[in-house]
């Protein structure tokens, strides 16, 4: 199950306690003081993994805690430091305060981490508050609280390439038929109901990832049918695939369709709106085709457009030239 928010709940781990003792042996039974510190609480760690695709695990399982420290003890011995918590999620993840809405990080890289809660500072033993005028302290400190917080994840994806259309355009059997990935395809709407990454192989450009991002419904920008949900998924992208039923499925009018995703990328971001974007006609081996291709290149004329059909294969090669070209021309512009 693909899951790409969650809210949950971390404590870090308390410090322990310093100790009041004295040094006591057989010819000396009235020693200094020798109380040790207790040690730190463990923090709790939040790590990005390449490995890892779904917030699934935080959806089930809510409350991480760090380890409490050890409490100090006679003869000097600090107590031991509380073991870390470390919570893996998937590249691209943020992490956001659930209460204030804050930032605390971007984790778009492999192994990049955070602490998100801090472990508490281990208390002072009585060996600490030893002065000239109270040789024989008998006080220690608690260990400091460990930091708790409330957090809300959420899972950008980053890929190289967002495909974006209309439900049943196509977009799961291009994927398909460019990549490796095979996403379920069937003839009725919203098919794809959570994203799907392919890998796409270049000849100049490093191989891409293309995610096929489920399929987008006018008024999406205003979180219409899970829009933000999807949309948040192209953010990250270099390039934008804008696939089209340039046939005309179910009476559709392809020129409109074009207008309204446009203009659901523009409402939902403006920066969205002017990343790369490659225009596909898809569905090129339909009878209906050539003339809304007409009626397309007659308004739109200045679109980027290749003509294809996932479905025969016709036009691919090109398709994946082009994709190679743009891709190259973001190198070092996005990096």
């Amino acid at each position: 199950m693909f899951i790409d928010t969650a809210k949950i709940e971390v404590k870090a781990g308390n410090g322990g306690n310093g100790c009041v003792s004295f040094h006591r042996e057989k010819y000396q039974p009235l020693g200094g003081p020798d109380g040790g510190d207790g040690g730190n609480g463990g923090s709790v760690i939040v790590r990005a993994d390449r490995n890892l695709a779904t917030l699934i695990d935080y959806h089930y399982q809510p409350i991480y805690e760090g380890e409490r420290g050890g409490h100090g003890s006679g003869n000097r011995r600090h107590g031991a430091n509380g073991a870390d918590s470390t919570l893996r999620v998937p590249v691209g993840t943020i992490i956001k305060d659930a209460d204030t809405d804050e930032l605390i990080a971007d984790l778009t890289a492999d192994g990049q981490e955070v602490v998100v809660a801090r472990g508490g500072k281990g208390g002072y033993g009585n060996l600490h508050f030893k002065r000239n005028d109270n040789r024989a302290p008998r006080i220690a400190e608690k260990g400091e609280e460990g930091q708790a917080r409330r957090l809300a994840l959420e899972l950008k994806l980053i890929a190289d390439i967002g495909l974006v259309g209309f439900p049943n355009a196509g977009k799961s059997t291009l994927l398909s038929a460019i990549t490796r990935a095979h996403s379920r395809i069937a003839a009725y709407p919203f098919t794809t109901l959570q994203p799907i990454l392919g890998m796409l192989e270049l000849p100049n450009f490093r191989n891409a990832v293309i995610a096929d991002i489920p399929g987008i419904i006018d008024g999406a920008h205003a979180n219409r049918g899970l829009g933000h949900a999807f949309l948040r998924h192209i953010e990250r992208c270099r390039a934008l695939v804008i696939l089209v039923d340039m046939a005309g499925y179910d009476g559709r009018d392809p020129v409109s369709d074009y207008e309204v995703l446009m203009n659901e990328l523009a409402c939902y971001s403006e920066e969205l709106a002017r990343r790369p974007c490659l225009v596909v006609a898809n569905k090129k081996d339909l009878p209906s085709f050539a003339e809304h291709m007409e009626k397309f290149r007659a308004k739109h004329g200045d679109a980027d457009a290749v003509e294809v059909s996932a479905l025969e294969g016709l036009g691919l090669d090109t398709l994946v030239a082009r994709l190679d070209t743009i891709l190259m021309n973001t190198m070092g512009t996005q990096d």
